[in-house]
């Protein structure tokens, strides 16, 4: 499949540079699989969903995984948090710059030492074994906004770039569709009889890699742990059994969700690494609706978008989007495929 079905042209006056407040004044695009469109807010999601309906939301808290170190000469490079290996005090980054096998580098007071470079380019950096590298990045680390939002991060952006009910700390980005709910929305949702699951899918740097490759089927995806729990399973099997939705609140529910039902059993609680890679032809197992933002041409976000859509139905969404001023990508607004 040629990756080219999956550009569009993104106006870059388009790209969403600060989020709208209050969280679910947003616009909502909703693209039911036929018929017309609707132009809506993201406070209105309550109307769009019936009693019963399921929306599975990734629980993943971001990191302030940004930090600066200084090398023996004086140096400054900057880290990037990416996740923590196996090894206990040993975290995978990216760090900006050149080191070398053994170098030393200093974060704000504390020395760790380059243990590996790895041929995607990310390095493995371990600190002593009495810090706490989460903690640390607490006290001095900023929250790591995506490349095309053109500023530096702000005091608002720690709180702002989290959604309300993160609490699982391991992302270095936002799972974005969920920014848009607020506490108030959440239980109106609730009143309306709508229930909630959580998964866990830590999202990393990759995330915003295009598709690089002539074919969209050559691309190697990277990979992202990822949780669906027995809980998370059980209120699956409840929804199918009401004959209600399955609605994925962003693409990393949908990669964790599909990732979990396609164990030899099926849909089953699952953890691990993933790097499930959908595009079309393949189908969900699970997912039966999508609210989600607008994503990058040519990413594999809008590849996994297709597979619910189909090719026709997302390029008609993202035509129209652009056409009606909607703004686009982590800040910008949302549209509900539904």
């Amino acid at each position: 499949m040629d990756t080219a079905l999956f550009d569009y042209h993104l106006p870059p006056e388009l790209i969403a540079q600060h989020a709208i407040e209050p969280r679910d004044q947003a616009r909502l695009l909703v693209v039911p699989r036929c018929g017309p469109f609707q132009h809506r807010r993201v406070c209105e999601l309550p109307e769009l969903l019936a009693p019963g309906d399921l929306l599975v939301f990734n629980r993943s808290r971001v990191i302030p995984a940004r930090l600066f170190a200084r090398t023996a000469h004086g140096g400054q490079r900057e880290v990037l948090l990416v996740h923590a290996e196996a090894e206990p005090g040993q975290w995978r980054v990216l760090i900006g710059g050149r080191v070398q096998l053994g170098q030393v580098l200093e974060l704000a007071g504390i020395a760790a030492t380059v243990t590996a470079l790895h041929e995607d380019g990310t390095r493995s950096l371990r600190f002593p074994a009495d810090c706490d590298v989460l903690a640390l990045a607490e006290a001095h680390g900023t929250v790591p906004l995506p490349p095309y939002i053109a500023r530096p991060a702000t005091a608002h952006d720690r709180a702002r770039y989290q959604t309300v009910y993160a609490d699982r700390p391991g992302s270095v980005a936002a799972p974005t569709a969920g920014l848009h709910f607020t506490e108030e929305l959440l239980q109106r949702l609730a009143e309306r009889g709508v229930a909630r699951a959580f998964v866990e899918l830590h999202i990393g740097p990759g995330t915003f890699k295009p598709i690089d490759t002539a074919a969209v089927e050559d691309f190697r995806i990277h990979a992202e742990w990822a949780c669906c729990p027995a809980e998370t399973v059980a209120a699956i099997a409840a929804a199918r059994a009401r004959g209600r939705r399955v609605i994925a609140v962003g693409t990393t529910v949908v990669r964790t969700l599909e990732s979990a039902a396609r164990q030899p059993q099926g849909l089953a609680p699952w953890q691990g690494w993933t790097s499930l890679y959908l595009h079309p032809p393949q189908r969900f197992c699970v997912v039966d609706a999508l609210f989600t933002n607008f994503h990058l041409p040519r990413s594999t976000l809008l590849a996994l978008v297709a597979c619910l859509t189909g090719l026709e139905r997302w390029r008609e969404a993202y035509e129209t989007a652009v056409r009606e001023r909607y703004r686009f990508l982590s800040y910008g607004d949302a549209c509900f495929f539904c």
